[in-house]
Order: C-alpha cells, then sequence, then structure tokens
C-alpha cells in the first residue's frame, strides 16, 4: 500500500492496536487519492525490463523491500534519474499491483523477479486486493533524506513523492501504528544506501557488508531457507501437501537468524493450525499418545518463536509428553504400553533425536525432564564416549553417530549434573572430527557431512570447545551453495544440491547458537525493581507508581482473610446457611491465579473443588454445575474447566467430572420448543442464559483443544453482537449493551482468531472505549460498576497500544474504589464497603490478563489443608455492614450474594437478568433460589461470578 494513502488512514479512523493483538479498526480515509484522479482504470503492470542498477547508486535514489514476512529478506535497487516514489519502486525492478477499488496508486503487492520467481506479494489466497487492505497486513511508506539516519512516516503518497538525488525509500509489510508510531523498518537507511542489496541481515551485495572468511552467510542461508516454504508459510512435499517435518526445521533456522523473524512466526502460525498440529503430532489421534517427536518439536518450534508450547494448536504439548513416559518396557513388569522399548522412553519416539528433542523442550518450557527419560539418553552412550542415533536396549550393538552424540549432549547439558558423559562425549566428537574441520555422518562413511558438523559445531561451543567448533563452522562456510540462488547446504560433500533438513543444523551452527539457546526463553534486558516472582508461576504484575492502580497485595489479603475464604471456598452471603458460592469461589481463585501473591490460598481452593469437597449442606462443586444431569449448565461447566486448564490440572478429570465431555454434550442442536427454555438456540449451552456464560465455556472448549465442538457455540456468540460492536447480556439477545457481556465476548473471540472473530473484537472494542465514563470507570448494572471496570481493563488490555490510555485511567478508578482493608466498593457514589465479589474481579482485572490466557503454575506449591466432607462456615467476626444496590440489606461476612441454580445463578443485568434469575430458579425447583436471585441484580454476569 501507498504511504500518503497510510497517512490519509491516521486522519481518519485508524487507532492502532498492539503488535500482540493483531487486529486494527479497518476504517480509513482515502482523500490523499484524490490527487490522482478517477481515471485511472489499470491495476498493474508489468515494470519496464531493465539492468541492474549501477552500484553505488550514485546521483539516484534508493529504495529498499522487507520480504522477510514472506520468507525472504530485504532487497533493494535503485533510479538513477528519479521522479516519484512510485517509479522509484518500478524502476528499480519491482512489481506492483493496486486494489479495485483504489487503483495502482494504493500498493496492495509488490513483487520482485528474483525472489521466489517474481512473485508478488501478499499472494491472493491472503488479500484478493479489492477493497482497501487491514491496517494490520499491508505495506507501509517511509522515507529518509539525504544523510538522514532514521526513517520518517511519509506523510504523502508514493505517486505524491517528488524524489531528489540521495533520497531514500523502504516498504514495510504489517502493522504500522497512527503517524507511524509503530512498525518502522528493523533496518536503518544506512544498510541500504548506494543501490546495494542487503538489508538489516547484512547480506552480502557489491557494496554491501561481506562475510568474513570461515564465517557461514547467514541471510543467504535465511534467503533460500525462505524460499523453501510455499506462500511464505510452508513446506510442501512432491505431492503439494505440506511437510511439517521439515517445515519445523525452516521455522528454527530461521528463528536462529532473528528471533523475531516474521517468517519463522508464519511459519510457527502455520504448525498451530489444530488441524497441522493433529495431523502432524497426533496421526493417529488425539485420544492416542502423540508422536513424541513430532510434539518435541513442535514444542521447541513454539518456544523458538515466542509461542506457548502448552497451548499450540490447541494442545498442551509438554503435558502429553509427560503423560506418555514409559514406565516399563519388553520383558518388564508391568507390561508395556505400546511404544515402550524401555522404561523413560517418550511412547512411539523410536529415535534418539526424538528422545532429546522432548527433553530439551520440557526443561526450557519449565518443565523437569522426568529422570528416567534423562537416564535413557544416559544409556545410549556406546563405549568409545559418542551417542547412537536409535534407542537401543542395554547390551545390543551400540554405534556412536556424530548428529545424536551433538543433540544428546546439548541436551545433557541442559538437564545438568552429567558433567562426566559430557566430557566423554566431547572427547569423542573431538577425535572424529576431520583435519578440515567437518564431520562424517556416520561411521562409515568419510565424506564430511553440513548435518553431522552443524550438530558437532552446537555441542563443541556448548561445552566450551570454541575454537574445535569454529573449525568446524569455517568448514561448513566451504560447503554452502554459492550464488544468487544459493544459501543452502547439502547434506554432505559433493551434494548437487541443498537440503533443509541439513541446512537447519548448519545455520543455527553459524549464527553462533544452538538448540537449546534458541529455544531457551530471552532473559529481561534490564535489572527489574519487581517483586521476585514465586517459584510456582510468572511473575506476579506490579501496581506500578503511586496513583496508578490498586494496591494487589492488599486486595489479595482481603480476599484470603480466613474471615472470608474459609477452608478452600467462600459462603453464601445468608448468615449460617452452610451453602458455598461455588461461582464466586471460582471468581477468588481466577484473581489469585492472576496476581501470583497467595498460591498457596489458591492451591487450597483448587485442591477443595479437584477433589470433590463439599460444603456444609453437602453439596460439591457439580452440585452447582449440574454436569450430567439434565440441567448441566454449560457456563458453569466452562468456568470450572477454565479454572483447572488455568492452573495445569485436567478438566478431564476435574472434581471427579470429564468437563471437555459435558461441555460438548452441553451444546445446544435446537432451540429448545415451548415451554422448554434449556436452550436459547441452536449453538447455545443448556441452561446458560447469558453471553458471559457462553464466552466462558466457549473460552473453555478452546483452550481444551476443542475446536471443532466449539465450532456452533463461538457461530452463536458471534451472531449475538449488536451492530455497534456490543454484546447484550442474556441470551436469546434482549438487545441491550453490556459492558462485561461484551468483554466477555472479546476475550473469547481474541482466543479464536479467524477474519471474522478478529473484526467482531476490534468493534467490540472500539465499543467499549466509547463507554469509558469521565472518571475512568465504566457502567453496569450497579452504576458506575468496578465489576465494570475490571472486565474492561482485562478486554482492552488485549491491544494495550491503543488503549494505553484508557487502562491507566481504569486502573486509577479501581484504585480510588480500594477500601482500607483492600477490599473493593460495588460501585462509585453506592453505599461504601467491601465486597467480596466486586473485590475477585478488581483484583483479577486489574492485572489486565485475559481469562483465555490466564495460567500459573502451582508446582512445588505447599496446600493448605482442605477437609473433604461436609463443611459448615465457623463463626466469624461481626464485619462491617456491606450494602447491596437492591434495597440496602447487609450481607455477611463474605460479603458475597450468590446462589446455585442450574446456570450457576443470574446471568446478567438489571429487569431482564432477574427476570431469568426468577425463570433458572423455577427450573430447579428450589424456592431458596428465589430469594438468592433478588439479590444477584446486583452483578452483571451472576451466571457464572
Amino acid at each position: 500500500m501507498g504511504t500518503g494513502e497510510l497517512s490519509t488512514r491516521a486522519t481518519g479512523a485508524l487507532g492502532a492496536r498492539g503488535a500482540g493483538a493483531g487486529r486494527w479498526p479497518l476504517s480509513m480515509a482515502l482523500a490523499g487519492l484524490l490527487t490522482f484522479g478517477a481515471a485511472v482504470t489499470f491495476l498493474t503492470e508489468p515494470a519496464p525490463a531493465r539492468a541492474a542498477p549501477a552500484r553505488p547508486c550514485a546521483g539516484g535514489a534508493v529504495v529498499a523491500v522487507d520480504f522477510k514476512p514472506f520468507g525472504g529478506t530485504v532487497e533493494s535497487g535503485c533510479d538513477l534519474t528519479p521522479t516519484t516514489g512510485y517509479e522509484l519502486l518500478r524502476d528499480a525492478g519491482f512489481t506492483t499491483a493496486g486494489t479495485v477499488r483504489d487503483g495502482p496508486a494504493f500498493i496492495c503487492r509488490i513483487g520482485y523477479g528474483p525472489f521466489n520467481s517474481g512473485t508478488a506479494y501478499p499472494t491472493p489466497d491472503r488479500e484478493d486486493c479489492v477493497l482497501t487492505p487491514p491496517a494490520s497486513a499491508y505495506w507501509s511508506y517511509w522515507i529518509a533524506a539525504p544523510g538522514q539516519r532514521k526513517w520518517t512516516y511519509s506523510p504523502l503518497g508514493a505517486m505524491a513523492r517528488n524524489l531528489k538525488p540521495g533520497d531514500v525509500d523502504a516498504w514495510v509489510f504489517g502493522a504500522t501504528g497512527v503517524g507511524g508510531s509503530t512498525g518502522a523498518p528493523r533496518f536503518t537507511p544506512d544498510d541500504v544506501r548506494g543501490g546495494a542489496g542487503p538489508g538489516p541481515t547484512g547480506s552480502p551485495g557489491p557494496s554491501g557488508p561481506t562475510v568474513p572468511p570461515g564465517a557461514v552467510d547467514v541471510p543467504a542461508a535465511v534467503r533460500w531457507v525462505g524460499g523453501t516454504l510455499k506462500d511464505g508459510e510452508r513446506v510442501v512435499t512432491s505431492d503439494g501437501g505440506p511437510d511439517f517435518l521439515l517445515t519445523t526445521e525452516a521455522a528454527l533456522a530461521l528463528a536462529a537468524a532473528d528471533r523475531k523473524s516474521p517468517a519463522a512466526a508464519r511459519a510457527a502460525a502455520f504448525l498451530a493450525r489444530p488441524a497441522h498440529t493433529e495431523a502432524y503430532a497426533y496421526p493417529a489421534g488425539t485420544e492416542q499418545p502423540p508422536d513424541a517427536t513430532a510434539a518435541a518439536r513442535l514444542a521447541l518450534v513454539a518456544e523458538a518463536t515466542g509461542g506457548d508450547p502448552r497451548d499450540f494448536g490447541g494442545r498442551d504439548l509438554l503435558g502429553d509428553l509427560m503423560a506418555h513416559v514409559c514406565r516399563s518396557g519388553i520383558g518388564d513388569v508391568p507390561e508395556p504400553g505400546p511404544g515402550c522399548l524401555t522404561r523413560g522412553d517418550f511412547r512411539t519416539t523410536g529415535q534418539t533425536d526424538g528422545q532429546a528433542m522432548a527433553v530439551i523442550a520440557l526443561a526450557n518450557g519449565k518443565v523437569a525432564p522426568p529422570v528416567h527419560a534423562v537416564g535413557r539418553l544416559l544409556a545410549l552412550q556406546c563405549d568409545d564416549g559418542g551417542f547412537t542415533g536409535t534407542l537401543i536396549r542395554p547390551g545390543e550393538s551400540c554405534e556412536s553417530e556424530v548428529g545424536a552424540t551433538g543433540l544428546v549432549a546439548l541436551a545433557l547439558k541442559r538437564a545438568g549434573g552429567h558433567d562426566a558423559a559430557l566430557g566423554r562425549a566431547r572427547d569423542w566428537l573431538t577425535g572424529t572430527q576431520q583435519p578440515g574441520g567437518g564431520f562424517p555422518a556416520s561411521p562409515h562413511t568419510t565424506a564430511g557431512s553440513a548435518y553431522a558438523t552443524g550438530w558437532a559445531a552446537q555441542a563443541l561451543r556448548a561445552l566450551g570447545d570454541t575454537r574445535r567448533a569454529a573449525a568446524a563452522v569455517s568448514w561448513l562456510s566451504k560447503q554452502q551453495f554459492p550464488g544468487p540462488t544459493g544459501g543452502g547446504f547439502g547434506f554432505e560433500e559433493g551434494a548437487t544440491e541443498p537440503a533443509l533438513y541439513a541446512t537447519g543444523p548448519a545455520v543455527l551452527a553459524g549464527a553462533g547458537t544452538d538448540l537449546v539457546a534458541l529455544t531457551t526463553p530471552p532473559r529481561p534486558t534490564k535489572p527489574s525493581t519487581s517483586p521476585k516472582p514465586t517459584p510456582t508461576g510468572p511473575r506476579p504484575p506490579t501496581t506500578g507508581p503511586p496513583g496508578t492502580g490498586p494496591d494487589l497485595r492488599k486486595g489479595t489479603a482481603y480476599l484470603t482473610d480466613p474471615t472470608r475464604l474459609i477452608e478452600g471456598r467462600y459462603y453464601e452471603n445468608l448468615r449460617g446457611s452452610g451453602f458455598a458460592d461455588y461461582g464466586l469461589t471460582i471468581d477468588g481463585a481466577f484473581a489469585l491465579a492472576a496476581t501470583g501473591h497467595d498460591n498457596a490460598a489458591l492451591r487450597g481452593i483448587v485442591d477443595f473443588l479437584d477433589r470433590g469437597g463439599e460444603d456444609g449442606t453437602g453439596r460439591g462443586v457439580h452440585d452447582w454445575t449440574h454436569a450430567g444431569t439434565a440441567y448441566a449448565g454449560g457456563g458453569s461447566i466452562g468456568k470450572a474447566a477454565l479454572l483447572a486448564q488455568a492452573v495445569g490440572r485436567d478438566p478431564r478429570a476435574f472434581g471427579g467430572k470429564d468437563l471437555v465431555a459435558a461441555l460438548e454434550r452441553a451444546v445446544c442442536p435446537a432451540k429448545s420448543p415451548p415451554p422448554g427454555r434449556s436452550c436459547a438456540a441452536r449453538g447455545a449451552y443448556t441452561h446458560t442464559p447469558s453471553v458471559f456464560g457462553q464466552s466462558l465455556a466457549v473460552i473453555a472448549q478452546l483452550r481444551a483443544g476443542e475446536r471443532a465442538a466449539a465450532a456452533k457455540p463461538l457461530a452463536y456468540l458471534l451472531s449475538l453482537q449488536r451492530p455497534g460492536g456490543a454484546w447484550p447480556s442474556l441470551v436469546p439477545s434482549t438487545r441491550d449493551e453490556d459492558v462485561d457481556s461484551t468483554a466477555m465476548a472479546v476475550m473469547a473471540l481474541d482466543l479464536a482468531g479467524g477474519a471474522e472473530a478478529d473484526a467482531a473484537v476490534t468493534k467490540g472494542l472500539r465499543w467499549l472505549a466509547s463507554r469509558q465514563l469521565k472518571d475512568g470507570g465504566f457502567p453496569g448494572a450497579a452504576g458506575n460498576s468496578v465489576n465494570s471496570a475490571a472486565l474492561a481493563v482485562q478486554a482492552l488490555s488485549l491491544d494495550p497500544a491503543a488503549h494505553a490510555g484508557r487502562i491507566a485511567k481504569a486502573r486509577k478508578f479501581l484504585a480510588g474504589q480500594q477500601n482500607r482493608d483492600g477490599g473493593f466498593n460495588v460501585a462509585r457514589g453506592g453505599q461504601p464497603g467491601s465486597d467480596v465479589r466486586a473485590s475477585t474481579q478488581a483484583v483479577g482485572g486489574a492485572t489486565g490478563i485475559s481469562f483465555a490466557t490466564l495460567t500459573r503454575d502451582l508446582t512445588g506449591t505447599v496446600p493448605r489443608p482442605a477437609p473433604t466432607g461436609p463443611q459448615s462456615p465457623g463463626p466469624t467476626p461481626s464485619p462491617p455492614p456491606i450494602v447491596t444496590t437492591d434495597g440496602g440489606a447487609t450481607t455477611g461476612s463474605s460479603g458475597a450474594s450468590g446462589a446455585p441454580g442450574p446456570g450457576g445463578g443470574l446471568a446478567a443485568t438489571g429487569t431482564q437478568a432477574l427476570a431469568l434469575g426468577l425463570a433458572a430458579a423455577l427450573l430447579t425447583g428450589g424456592g431458596w433460589a428465589l430469594t438468592a436471585a433478588v439479590r444477584h441484580r446486583r452483578t452483571t454476569h451472576e451466571e457464572q461470578r
């Protein structure tokens, strides 16, 4: 796309969303295009054929185009007689195409002959170039005057920009903020001045940086690897199908050159599509053990590209690896499972590389590899000190292989404590190295192998033998295919064509890294003044400078006070009733998980629920969810499942129930015929009368990897969005517009992803932003609501760059509603007094962590005892009055209102919510629920809260 066009977007409705969110508003003005007139009818034309520009480009202008998002690199050229930015592109040898709507001035595609046979990007399957492309994926235009060393976001379109000698232009594909606030080129004007071809990677050109002797030309290798990716995202087989293994090799190689490589991210995103993850790593089906080697490779790709191996393609790869470590082997007692040769094998591995990669992936994913799995690697060491490439049993013939030895050495070093074995491995490697620096692939060959040498160089460097590692890299540099289309490596000396499987380890070695270092989470670059993290989860959020947000530690202390959190649960507010409020209890758990400030209390809640604990009336959590009964509440089931997922428990066996299966059964096939009310519509969940509950259940199904099962509920959730971007509180829709429900819906849809969901999220966030009050709060059922403000913070934090100011104002509002005891008021202007329910949402919401991504590792946490038998709340001191908003009645010590029912209580806002709560109560036949439902008016999402 052209830049003047981009700058007109900035003067229109463009509101930048953060790069992590990946979606921006689409409506943008195009007034700058009027300069070009309405008579332009062509969309694209071939660039004039001309020879490569003179280098350096004396007296001319230079243009650089970054093809990295499509697997290429930065290509550049010049125009010795510069006129406009548009002509510079074309005279330098690039092809362009406009949009049907805007003509050629709005540059939608760019191609370059030497790159991928001149394919213009983005390809039609990614962007049809009919309408204006979305602001998250278009060509932005940057300029630099002669001598200027920083890029400026061009105020003019390419056709309107008149050039002079020495000017430099750049085109970058992706997302760019308003006025160029984000998304600038990652290379400098000096990197491309003079007309040479190198971009930020320092790739060689006639006047650009050269590769030192003995060094691998990493930029050339990156170009070659990128060229193997069809559509910039996948390697294909001879029949055109995806080659998942080689796609993982490509992703790792690209990430080795640049951890933030867009090309690596695209390959990772392709692999992370649930269908692709399952096809590669779960060929026997997701109910069967994964192919351990494939699962390990995908986990490493996730770790190398900043993804989450615990949620990749809808699968917990690390959890699945840990769940399928063999406990016995052939001839052992008990009998082994299929795919187990001996104890410690990752089932279905078969080869040493898969076993070693699984150990590395687990360790770098902060999961201690099983002792026997590491011991299995040690057992593969041959008498000469090397390691065999096949998983053998003790006593079987053992032949050392260089590639296996290098990889196992990296894994054992990462596991720690195996210095003797590593010393023997290093000695064997140094004795195997050939005079020229290379290594053979097997003991039966003498030809040096780029594959084996790449692994050996990585291991030797990691083990401290930098001299021999450098010699290996020098040998690799001589094996790299030369020329414009070169950059790759053959498997062995004398190969006639490069191979991706060999190029991968060679690139890691040449880039000065190794598989362990590449997949280790990067450390902070600056010392942190935040509290030290606990050993059981991510660093707790801080409260920021004074006045910027609530005190989360005080809020946590309020929530975990034993007069409120009684033996792992919160109780229903009627003093002496004995009814535990399970919805509120899970809310408290979510808040504690978000902050990480009291993992022991969180563990107590989770253990109580997971062990099937009961309250003073003999009721357990599934008397609230009604899982497995005719009154199953999909929203409440989803809420319980989501808690299990957030803390690393198994939602398929939580509290004695398979909540994932229960959710699938709770999806309505059709609307219930009168007088039935269990199903609001096709795709709704049974007994879930709120958008809030619908959203929670969708999130739980998606986090469980059940994307197909969630398809209809997701479609129904999308259908409920109002034209202005909001969601109603109730289902079926009452056509109201509710902050709480909208916040929850956008969290669910953001997790779902896809064009339709992304567009809905953009509209929803825009609507939420418009609802903020002058003091930073948001309107809810209780007025200027703490609940609503906290949920809005979570939703707007999906795009923190676009909404930073609103988030800060909302957090300041929340701080103003926090009381001395650490708790929060229900609303501003109402009766003051801390309320547990409002406090759970305020504490968790103020962190900005979405329910869709909330995670807290409780490994190693010492739980507080939680009895599993019937319990009643003990005597508590008289609390200060806590006033509800529906008549001023005081509550008991918990400050919580709530009672169970088919959907877990009431679902939304105002009189509609009240009526629905009464109906829900009638469905259960429980008269006690009627009174509770009336009190539920004060919250906007009582069904799950």
